[in-house]
C-alpha cells in the first residue's frame, strides 16, 4: 500500500513516515499544506492520504478541505483526517459527503504503530474509522429530542462501536458477547432508526451518521 502525509509540521510528518516504513508500508511523498498535497495524490495516485485538518494558511480546516477534494476527484484514495481536538462536526462534515474510505483520529492516537497501520487497512477495505474519545464524548452527552432515545442501552453501546467502524466481530469482542448476540442488536438498531433494508455496510454507515448528528441535538 502506497500513503500520502501531509501536515505543516516537519516532526510530525517524519514521525507518521517512520511509523508507516516500520509497519512496511510505502511513503509515497509528504506535503506540508492542501494544494501540496492535491499535486502530490494526482501525481503518485497513492492508495492512503494522511491529513492534518488544520494547515496553512489559516490552520483552520485546510486539511479538511483537502480531504473532501482528495475523496471527490480520486473515490478509490482513502483519507484519514487528524485533528488535535475532538470536533465531532469536523468528522460528520466528512461522513456526509463522503461516507466510505474516510477516518478521523486524534493525531496523539496515530502515534501508537498499531492504531495506525489499523486504520489505513480499514480504510484500504472501504470501512470508516472514529475516534473513540468522539464517541465516548457523545455517549456521556445528555439530550433533547434524541433520535436515538428508542435505543436501550445496550443497542446504543453497540451503535457507539459501530460509529467507531468496528464490524460485527469486533464488536462482539468488545462487549464480551457473541456475535449472533451482536447480529440482533444491530438489526433492532437499524430497525428502530429506520434505515432500509439496504446492504450492510450502507446501514451501518448510515447509522453511525444518526450517531454523530445526535451530537448537535444536546
Amino acid at each position: 500500500m502506497r500513503v500520502v502525509v501531509a501536515d505543516d509540521s516537519l516532526l510530525t510528518r517524519e514521525g507518521i513516515c517512520h511509523l508507516l516504513s516500520r509497519a512496511g508500508w510505502t511513503v509515497a511523498g509528504q506535503a506540508d499544506n492542501g494544494d501540496a498535497l492535491l499535486a502530490l495524490v494526482n501525481a503518485e495516485q497513492p492508495d492512503l492520504a494522511v491529513v492534518d485538518i488544520k494547515m496553512p494558511p489559516t490552520h483552520t480546516d485546510e486539511g479538511l478541505v483537502a480531504a473532501e477534494r482528495i475523496r471527490a476527484a480520486h473515490p478509490t484514495v482513502g483519507v484519514l483526517v487528524l485533528s488535535q481536538y475532538v470536533e465531532p462536526g469536523y468528522a460528520l462534515r466528512l461522513l456526509q459527503d463522503y461516507p466510505e474510505r474516510v477516518g478521523y483520529l486524534l493525531k496523539e492516537r496515530v502515534f501508537d504503530p498499531a492504531v495506525l497501520v489499523d486504520a489505513l487497512r480499514r480504510l484500504a477495505d472501504g470501512e470508516t474509522v472514529i475516534d473513540p474519545t468522539i464517541v465516548a464524548r457523545i455517549m456521556a452527552r445528555r439530550r433533547v429530542q434524541d433520535p436515538l432515545e428508542r435505543l436501550t442501552e445496550r443497542e446504543r453501546q453497540v451503535l457507539g462501536l459501530i460509529a467507531e467502524g468496528l464490524s460485527n466481530k469486533g464488536v462482539a469482542a468488545r462487549l464480551t458477547i457473541t456475535e449472533r448476540t451482536v447480529e440482533a442488536h444491530v438489526a433492532q438498531v437499524f430497525a428502530k432508526l429506520g434505515l432500509s433494508d439496504d446492504t450492510a455496510s450502507h446501514r451501518r454507515v448510515l447509522a453511525a451518521l444518526a450517531f454523530l448528528r445526535s451530537a448537535g441535538t444536546g
